[in-house]
């Protein structure tokens, strides 16, 4: 699979360790680092000219967020996603941005419409391969606004930080034919719904477009099988 991971320089002037985690939590989440690869600790402290130490601390980290395995004296890989966290997730964040539409329909749906189109704009630039990682940072911009504009920004980054396997799931799933466009479709289609003011019609469209990976969970676990674990 080609993408297109961002390139990180550490900033010396802040602690490493931190730096090194996002680094590599962007790399595994965006299928740079796919399921299964082994992480050498000498490695990464020759690529980041640090000690063990920062490195060992990112790879803690990374193991708490279940995107890691470390194997003492043996081998820390990255973990394979875990379809059970990613269904778990799904149900968390369907329950939480499904109300949060519905609200916003009712109360304010000029300014949550317009909102969302923005971002939609900027996103229909950008549907090609090449710039899959534009293209995710501009969907879950779009799925922010919901949180901003509902005034429940601390739940976007717990849903965030508990949707790392289904955020994996969902770059295996970008790169298959028309993917792309249905999520531009998808996306017109809830931005359509609250500009009417139409409370159902909103929660149905973002209901079908969450819904979207999870759908075709067996052909992906089918076309990927070493990448998850059921």
């Amino acid at each position: 699979m080609k993408l297109n991971p961002k390139e990180f320089a550490l900033d010396r002037s802040r602690q490493v360790a931190p730096q090194i985690l996002e680094i590599l939590r962007s790399r595994i989440l965006s299928m740079s680092l796919p399921p299964t690869t082994v992480l050498s600790r000498i490695s990464l402290q020759s690529e980041f000219n640090v000690s063990q130490t920062p490195v060992r601390d990112a790879l803690i980290r990374l193991e708490e967020e279940g995107l890691v395995e470390v194997y003492p004296q043996y081998a820390t890989v990255v973990s394979r996603i875990d379809i059970r966290n990613a269904t778990e997730a799904h149900f968390l964040r369907l329950s939480i941005e499904l109300e949060a539409i519905r609200r916003l329909t009712l109360e304010a749906p000029d300014e949550t419409s317009a909102a969302l189109e923005t971002v939609l704009s900027r996103q229909k630039r950008v549907v090609s391969p090449e710039t899959y990682d534009l293209f995710d940072m501009l969907d879950k911009d779009f799925h922010r606004v919901l949180y901003e504009r509902a005034d429940i920004l601390g739940l976007w980054a717990t849903v965030r930080r508990q949707g790392a396997h289904i955020d994996r799931l969902r770059m295996l799933n970008l790169p298959m034919p028309g993917k792309l466009e249905q999520i531009i479709v998808d996306h017109q289609a809830v931005v359509d719904a609250v500009r009417l003011g139409d409370p159902e019609a909103a929660v149905a469209a973002l209901r079908k477009h969450l819904s979207g990976t999870l759908s075709i969970i067996d052909l992906i676990c089918e076309q990927y099988p070493d990448y998850v674990s059921r």
